[in-house]
């Protein structure tokens, strides 16, 4: 079996919006963008994956489409491993993190895709199987900057069933008001999005340590601040999360053996796709620390978060960036119910989008 073809597309989906328009990536949003990628095979199997998008998009489509696509023609797509290895060494000097480690990230879930449709198996059950049906999902609200706006969201996620909350708010007060809507039995995370100095960042943390809050996440500016991390997570008192944006699970071993983290959050999208995934969460194990996947997007790279998930012996969280749109290209497979993903049964990923709507939702560039 060779591969034949590595396609990209993307996508802008409408969000429904009921009352403040949130803010996603420091402005206001009103859709979300999705990259997926295709891989055809002569087999006539294919595979989806998704790289991070969002804001960054157009340079990773162009990552793939110009660099990583040529690369994996003619390839076997079986051979996922040697496939992997050849990409990240050939593609190192373009960085070992950023949009070549995102379409990297896309490829590798699609192989992972088409290994599921060979052996007409869901993906979770290749990567060791679970005995579950579901998974606990956290409502991973947006930022709306003012506590008026926050509450009605956080009273409609705990009506539709998630019993986990996660707000994006970096004033003391709107995170004051968020505990008192969630009320003192709900899990409550607060995601700063890298606002601050460590010593800042240990400040905020004994003003809210009252809060009792599950972690703070990304505290700390830049990202990869490892120190600075360790020293918020010492001083500060609440428990430390942060993981999205590093690039590979080297790095991971070096947060790992600073003592940065509480709670770690590889990006399948972002990482290296299902295969390093798997090795995160391995190496969380022999280090104590916990792995709680991000995974705010709409696309084959949520699907693949999950099925990673559910082949672990423990029962991580899964994220979902709460917002609601009126149709998305994977339909139900995206949408928890009662706080819950249900676990894909098809092969491979299990849902492959519906062509029709990446059609209708389609971004030309």
């Amino acid at each position: 079996m060779k591969i034949t073809a590595v396609t990209t597309f993307v996508t802008s989906m409408p969000m429904l919006i009921a009352g403040d328009t949130p803010m996603v990536g420091g402005r206001p949003r009103t859709a979300i963008e999705t990259l997926l990628v295709r891989v055809d095979t002569d087999a006539g199997i294919s595979g989806w994956g998704e790289a991070f998008g969002h804001r960054v998009w157009p340079v990773t489509r162009t990552a793939i489409d110009r660099m990583i696509a040529p690369l994996c023609i003619g390839r076997d797509p079986t051979a996922i491993t040697a496939l992997m290895h050849d990409l990240a060494h050939t593609l190192h000097g373009a960085g070992r993190s950023g949009p070549a480690m995102y379409g990297m990230s896309a490829i590798d879930i699609a192989l992972w895709d088409i290994a599921g449709k060979i052996a007409n198996r869901p993906l979770y059950q290749l990567l060791g199987g679970s005995p579950r049906t579901e998974l606990p999902a956290y409502a991973s609200l947006l930022r709306y900057g003012k506590a008026s706006a926050l509450e009605p969201r956080i009273a409609e996620a705990l009506g539709r069933g998630y019993k986990l909350i996660k707000i994006h708010e970096i004033d003391p007060g709107i995170i004051r008001a968020a505990r008192r809507s969630c009320g003192d039995g709900i899990p409550l995370m607060v995601d700063c999005s890298t606002p601050w100095t460590p010593l800042q960042a240990v400040a905020m943390s004994k003003v809210l340590y009252e809060l009792d809050l599950e972690f703070l996440e990304e505290p700390v500016w830049p990202p990869e601040d490892h120190e600075g991390l360790a020293r918020v997570r010492a001083e500060g008192g609440i428990p430390v999360a942060a993981g999205e944006n590093v690039g590979t699970v080297n790095e991971f071993h070096r947060l790992f053996e600073r003592g940065s983290l509480d709670v770690a959050q590889p990006s399948v999208t972002k990482v290296g796709g299902v295969t390093e995934m798997m090795k995160v969460f391995a190496l969380g194990e022999a280090h104590g620390v916990r792995v709680v996947p991000h995974s705010a997007y709409f696309g084959p790279g949520l699907l693949a978060s999950i099925h990673v998930c559910a082949a672990q012996a423990q029962q991580p969280w899964v994220e979902r960036f709460y917002c609601d749109f009126a149709e998305n290209p994977l339909g139900d497979a995206i949408n928890p119910k009662n706080g819950c993903f249900a676990i894909p049964q098809g092969p491979g990923l299990g849902v492959d989008p519906d062509p029709v709507l990446l059609k209708k939702f389609a971004i030309e560039s």
